[in-house]
């Protein structure tokens, strides 16, 4: 068993915020910290998670995407990509990315896919985009669509620059009718209230987090068609009629094409 942490990780934390079992003490403090200085902190992570749901089943089923690279992929849950790809379409071949010592020793679970479709794990950092894309091609074919999900995780690149570069490598890299969608927080959209939680966050635990405005996010964009209804609170991305899911929250969603 891995030491005791003595320092709070987002992947820790998200799961604490989710309902999930792993984390450890010091996760649930900064969690608890940070919900008390930014009180719908808990409904961001839930309403990504939703949205993580609506657009993979947008993907695997009306867009008829088979194939998906989930970078920034997080401690499992419930409803991960993989589960809800082949659901739809079995066949479907799932890629998850990242790089935090806790979810890779969790990758066993992820892996768990469908007999006909393909589920792997690379331990790669997102700052490396052209390593993630080599290490990919095992499982994915590239001359075929693929949705890149980037889903909280443009956040933990400090330079808007090196992030816009980052999305527009791995946007490179896949054919026309591709897909991206991606969720990022911001202090727009009622966020305001995040901004000492987000200081305390950047102080007591890692990796450091950056907001960014609309405008920002939809530099990652560039060249791709936004899909309806645009850039909007990730909990108003096409959502169902629960009203609890329509809440707007800090957090930006968007699916877009590759013309």
């Amino acid at each position: 068993m891995p030491p005791v942490a003595h320092v709070a990780h987002n992947a820790r934390v998200w799961n604490y915020w989710l309902g999930g079992k792993d984390f450890y003490d010091v996760d649930q403090q900064v969690g608890d910290r940070v919900t008390s200085m930014f009180p719908s902190i808990r409904e961001v992570a839930r309403a990504d998670r939703a949205f993580l749901g609506r657009a993979v089943g947008f993907l695997a089923g009306e867009a008829g995407i088979r194939q998906f690279l989930d970078i920034g992929t997080g401690l499992p849950t419930v409803e991960n990509t993989h589960q809800v790809a082949q659901r739809i379409a079995p066949t479907s071949r799932i890629v998850y990315v990242d790089n935090d010592p806790t979810v890779l020793t969790h990758a066993r679970a992820l892996l768990a896919g469908s007999l006909e479709g393909e589920t792997d794990y690379i331990d790669a950092d997102a700052h490396q985009p052209q390593a993630i894309l080599d290490a990919a091609t095992d499982t994915l074919d590239f001359a075929e669509p693929v949705a890149v999900i980037l889903l909280g995780i443009l956040n933990f690149i400090a330079d808007t620059d090196e992030a816009t570069a980052i999305v527009e490598t791995l946007t490179a890299a896949v054919p026309s009718g591709s897909y991206l969608a991606l969720t990022h927080p911001t202090l727009e959209l009622g966020g305001t209230g995040n901004i000492e939680a987000m200081r305390f966050w950047n102080e007591n635990a890692t990796p450091p987090i950056t907001a960014r405005t609309g405008a920002e996010v939809a530099r990652f964009f560039q060249g791709l068609e936004l899909l309806e209804p645009g850039i909007v609170s990730c909990a108003r991305w096409r959502p169902g009629y629960v009203a609890e899911d329509e809440k707007t929250v800090a957090q930006f969603g968007a699916v877009a094409r590759k013309p």
